[in-house]
């Protein structure tokens, strides 16, 4: 049921922190060989991995092609809920809904949906000309598909945008950057203003942070928030941070560091900023560079290219952290002992051999998407 008579604010709705209780998590499951190399057979893996990690915590659906269905019911625990759904990449932080949610019942005592979905407009992180590939049109009914299945209501919306370039408090407060949500690929026809004004009757937000830039070497999404910074809980942010001054994401690292430092958010509360190292510098190696079959219509994924690696690319579920991890042994562990001390009740997870997905754009934070459970009247 399509929502066209005002915004999800003027409803009631907003959207909830990640750290509020969710009734399910989705995932795509990778396939596409000029973006998954091998045939995606390494990044099935990690997917099944990352699912597994999810399903002790929450249920989780997985979305799967029809030549792929199968598949995918093999290689995932009988716990986790396999559906077949067309998409072109697997990137359902991005494609899939942003869920919103509001309390109460109607004055005639009739109840109301409590849960709905927003299904932002997308294009490949770019359009024809800047995009990671050029057909889209399967990613463009993503988000509708989920909301139909789940018989939630839906509010269309027309400008570009992906879930993974905004991140939210659930008190008001939104978390973004000028380097995607300004990019000329994605909304040329409107200014920073009008973006402000949707993201706040969309989401329910008062107030916006614009960060500068992403991380580095996060050309594919154009600089997304959740490889660069997220909330712990309201007034705390972790930032993507190294102490290596000849390192091209130091100078953005201390960019976001300045401005955090001197923002508040909705409630007028400074922040406390937790700096989480990123590893590396990682690079793609010839190997595995040469796994990828490029056929002309995804973004090539050439030996030496930085990868945008991140541990802010964390995804919070009920009770638990899923943390990705990408061979490097010092930061690696550093980065357990941080995200432990952030969120001291809940079970950091580890996802080793997450450097595959960031072979092929993004990490764990990119993969899921949380529905929230709806609020109890």
């Amino acid at each position: 049921m399509d929502i066209t008579d005002g915004t999800p604010a003027l409803h009631g709705f907003r959207m909830p922190a990640e750290w509020e209780p969710h009734s399910q998590t989705w995932l795509g499951w990778p396939e596409r060989p000029d973006n998954w190399r091998n045939d995606g057979v390494h990044g099935q893996t990690v997917f099944a991995k990352v699912a597994s990690a999810i399903s002790k915590f929450e249920p989780v659906t997985v979305c799967a092609s029809a030549s792929q269905w199968a598949n995918a019911r093999k290689q995932l625990p009988h716990n986790v809920r396999v559906v077949e759904m067309s998409m072109n990449d697997s990137w359902f932080r991005d494609t899939g809904p942003t869920f919103v949610v509001r309390e109460g019942e109607s004055g005639s005592g009739k109840v109301e949906h409590n849960v709905a979905g927003i299904d932002w407009n997308f294009n490949s992180w770019g359009g024809i000309d800047d995009g990671c590939y050029i057909d889209w049109g399967h990613d463009l009914v993503v988000a509708q598909k989920i909301l139909s299945m789940e018989r939630v209501p839906r509010f269309p919306q027309s400008i570009i945008l992906e879930g993974g370039s905004i991140h939210v408090d659930g008190e008001g407060t939104c978390l973004t950057t000028e380097e995607c949500l300004l990019n000329k690929n994605r909304n040329p026809h409107l200014t920073k203003e009008q973006i402000e004004d949707t993201l706040k009757t969309y989401l329910g937000v008062k107030k916006i942070i614009w960060l500068p830039r992403g991380l580095y070497g996060d050309d594919d999404t154009n600089g997304h928030i959740d490889n660069m910074c997220c909330f712990v809980r309201p007034g705390v942010v972790l930032l993507s941070w190294t102490d290596d001054e000849s390192d091209p994401q130091y100078e953005r690292a201390v960019e976001a560091f300045t401005v955090l430092s001197n923002s508040t958010d909705a409630h007028g509360r400074k922040f406390e900023i937790i700096k989480l190292h990123v590893p590396g510098p990682l690079y793609m190696t010839d190997e595995e560079a040469a796994g990828f079959v490029q056929v002309g219509e995804a973004k090539p994924r050439l030996p030496g290219t930085r990868l945008a690696a991140s541990y802010v690319n964390f995804y919070i579920v009920n009770g638990g952290i899923i943390a990705p991890q990408f061979g490097d042994q010092k930061w690696d562990a550093e980065a357990v002992l941080v995200l432990s001390q952030a969120f001291p009740d809940r079970s950091v997870v580890t996802i080793q051999g997450a450097r595959e997905i960031v072979l092929g754009g993004g990490n764990i934070h990119c993969i899921t998407q949380q529905q929230p459970a709806g609020p109890i009247s």
